[in-house]
């Protein structure tokens, strides 16, 4: 049997509810019957509640929902929504003893995902984490494939998100493993969600080695972004043949993005706005880039402060700027990497000199002497450390110290 339905809720076991879309108006019926007949506060007087009473439970949105008490002790109870799946540790003065809606049958069902073996023989707390984000609220397609030996055991399934295998997918990502998994890379490609896995770094050069570099963002003197040859360093991604979307192969990040450039307008609005989130951003040339979210600036109207993750720079954008990333785009490493500059130091000002206001140990002027120093230059470098943070030593065309400028112009020290 095949069906439409919404994950209400996904347990810390990792079991899944679901309430068929057939379920939802006799669910709302029964909803606005139980608001008509309890208005109370609850509870208010003593009570000797037992394990496995049926209640109805006043929510955090304020509406009464049926429960059972599945557990007690303390000072609240444990109870279980039984037309919704979560439990939640409840005060008395929140519930209500009833057994007026006991003879209907709980709406939502649980279920397990079939032939599916949790890594670890359970859902670890990461895997569980990734479920409830990306399925929380989410119309989903389920594949009945086995009925609970029990009734009121789980039922096995398969579930499709967006015309993806919710078994293939987190085997994909090796939270399980499924028997008869796809290889989902190619069908997830197009594929926009909530839950995806942050960006990757580039890989760096030996320690000691000198390489080829570019700065693309300075935040201060001593702290840039440096992008790597692209030439060596730019990762070839191929994209699925014949697909409707793209005629041709991508075979670089620039052409994967200028398809997306082509297409952003198509593309879902970015929702959710949890740090390091990864998304697509408008930038002021008009064009869209990979960028990540790093905290919410504004509320009236909202807007998002945003890091480019190929070029280091920060931009405040409204969401109307904001998309969800397509997934493939995620397979390329960042392209700009923070380093800190070593060997030197600020110099010692007067007071009344202009400094940068989110790192005042350095004045404007010095930040405006390196940005011409290596803006737009190529420049090499050689990595002194990868921890903490990675630090390096920066060259000019003539393998001189770049900081040796500012040395010269008094507006930096020598850090031995």
């Amino acid at each position: 049997k095949i069906f439409q339905a919404v994950v209400s809720c996904v347990g810390h076991d990792g079991t899944i509810y679901i309430i068929p879309k057939s379920y939802e108006t006799e669910l709302n019926k029964l909803m606005a019957e139980i608001q008509s007949n309890f208005k109370c506060l609850g509870l208010l007087e003593p009570y000797c509640w037992k394990k496995g009473e049926p209640c109805v439970v006043r929510g955090s949105d304020t509406m009464w929902y049926r429960g059972k008490v599945v557990g007690l002790g303390g000072g609240a109870l444990q109870v279980h929504y039984i037309d919704h799946g979560c439990t939640e540790r409840i005060p008395p003065c929140h519930l209500y003893p009833t057994t007026l809606y006991a003879a209907v049958p709980p709406f939502c069902i649980p279920c397990q995902l079939y032939k599916t073996v949790p890594t670890g023989n359970f859902w670890q707390q990461d895997a569980v984490d990734c479920l409830q984000e990306l399925l929380t609220n989410e119309e989903v397609e389920v594949h009945v494939q086995e009925l609970p030996d029990n009734p009121w055991g789980k039922l096995s399934i398969s579930l499709y998100f967006g015309g993806v295998s919710l078994s293939s997918f987190m085997a994909y990502h090796k939270y399980c493993v499924a028997e008869d998994c796809l290889d989902i890379p190619e069908m997830v490609r197009f594929l926009y969600i909530a839950v995806l896995p942050s960006y990757t770094l580039p890989p760096l050069p030996v320690p000691g080695d000198t390489f080829p570099v570019r700065v693309t963002h300075l935040v201060s003197p001593k702290e840039v972004y440096i992008c790597l040859d692209s030439s060596k360093n730019l990762m070839k991604q191929s994209t699925t043949e014949g697909d409707a979307k793209c005629n041709s192969e991508m075979e670089s990040l620039d052409e994967a993005l200028k398809w997306c450039n082509k297409s952003v307008e198509s593309f879902p609005l970015l929702t959710h706005y949890q740090i390091d989130v990864p998304c697509l951003a408008e930038y002021q040339d008009g064009l869209w880039y990979r960028a990540k979210v790093l905290s919410i600036e504004e509320f009236n109207p909202v807007k998002i402060l945003v890091q480019f993750v190929d070029y280091g720079s920060f931009s405040v954008v409204p969401t109307s700027r904001l998309r969800q990333i397509p997934y493939h785009l995620l397979k390329y490493p960042v392209q700009s990497v923070r380093a800190l500059l070593a060997g030197f130091k600020p110099a010692l000002y007067e007071e009344n000199v202009e400094r940068i206001p989110y790192c005042p140990e350095w004045s404007m002027e010095t930040l405006w002497a390196m940005m011409d120093c290596v803006e737009g230059k190529q420049l090499s470098a050689s990595i002194l450390a990868l921890s903490p943070e990675v630090t390096i030593s920066l060259y000019d065309d003539d393998k001189n110290l770049v900081h040796m400028k500012l040395v010269e112009m008094g507006l930096a020290d020598l850090d031995e």
